[in-house]
């Protein structure tokens, strides 16, 4: 299951903001990936995460896989509110 979003917080996927969407993707059970201009990442590496150098306005697109849809689709409802709400940075 695939969502595409769009990074809006001013500063990107710095960070700040990577470690929070380690920590959160790290505490689901599907694996999740992450894919920004043709490269991939596993969200539950920081570094990973932070190798995409996802900067604002960057579209990316979060996959979650795992044995149980429902908990794909939560998964990929939690990390897409985190983005869309720019990490709680509020810029």
């Amino acid at each position: 299951m695939k969502r595409e979003l769009v990074i809006s917080n001013k500063l990107g996927l710095h960070m700040r903001a990577a470690s929070k969407l380690v920590q959160m993707a790290s505490g689901l059970d599907p694996e999740i990936s992450l894919y920004c201009n043709s490269q991939s990442a596993d969200a539950k590496s920081l570094l990973d995460v932070l190798q995409l150098a996802a900067t604002q306005g960057t579209a990316i697109v979060i996959e979650a896989r795992g044995s149980d849809a429902e908990e794909e689709a939560d998964a990929l409802d939690q990390l897409c509110n985190l983005v869309n709400d720019k990490f709680g940075e509020g810029e």
